[in-house]
């Protein structure tokens, strides 16, 4: 994570979690014209809201104009992580062993950057992957993104149960 991340999630992380949230995770892209500061909250119990997301969002946005950490323009957008969740840190990647993820790298591992198999494992700041070719293992802090894979089942399927029920 880099630095300006990491001090974001310093000042906006206490603020969502005294809102009764997890502060999931935080994409920061700037540019001359503008950015993006994009907050993902969580929830242990229930699904996000959209009131949850108002409510943060008015929250950070009034933290942010006290302490201005980001200079320039940028919008704050704040989501719910979704099904396709993006992971950041290894207590996120042990929450979801067994699940299917998709993983790029910052440089290139066994000639390779993109990843994807199911996560069997985390352990002193490595992920380890099960993928077609057999495990690999990548460190944590080398992983520029990753997200979740859902699955979901056929639509033939719900369909032909449906169908089941209608005609008893």
């Amino acid at each position: 994570m880099s630095q300006r991340k990491a001090e974001l999630e310093a000042l906006l992380g206490p603020t969502v979690q005294s809102l009764g949230l997890e502060l999931w995770g935080i994409e920061l892209a700037l540019s001359r014209a503008g950015g993006l500061l994009r907050l993902y909250i969580d929830h242990s119990n229930r699904p996000i809201t959209l009131d949850d997301c108002e409510q943060v969002s008015r929250e950070v946005s009034a933290l942010l104009d006290v302490h201005d950490p980001i200079t320039g323009n940028y919008t704050l957008e704040v989501s719910s992580p979704g099904l396709d969740r993006p992971l950041y840190r290894a207590d996120q990647f042990a929450r979801f062993v067994g699940s299917d993820l998709r993983a790029t790298t910052a440089l290139p591992i066994a000639g390779r950057r993109r990843f994807q198999g199911r996560i069997t494992g985390v352990a002193d700041g490595l992920v380890t992957v099960e993928m077609d070719t057999g495990p690999v293992s990548l460190a944590i802090a080398d992983i520029e993104k990753a997200k979740l894979v859902p699955h979901f089942a056929p639509a033939s399927a719900s369909r032909s149960s449906r169908k089941g029920k209608k005609d008893e």
